[in-house]
């Protein structure tokens, strides 16, 4: 199933505002129940976390900072005067 792009960028936009705070206080929590590990553990652990949440939204976010290409098609097929 491929997502139109205005349906992606509508998609990667929830996601950057209700996502990811939500993700962000899980892995805060979860790091906090380690009863607070050492730096040179925490900061590994917190870039991994970092990275992790983009894997799964990969598809959704590529080509979102790319002018629309569907609109891009229609101005090509259609003649100009």
């Amino acid at each position: 199933m491929t997502l139109s792009y205005k349906t992606r960028r509508r998609l990667s936009l929830l996601i950057l505002l209700v996502g990811l705070p939500l993700y962000i206080v899980a892995a805060v929590t979860i790091v906090g129940w380690l009863d607070r590990p050492p730096i040179w553990v925490e900061v590994p652990v917190y870039l991994v976390l970092g990275f992790l949440w983009m894997v799964p939204f990969k598809f959704v976010f590529i080509g979102i900072g790319q002018a629309d290409p569907e609109k891009k098609q229609a101005e090509e097929e259609t003649p100009s005067a």
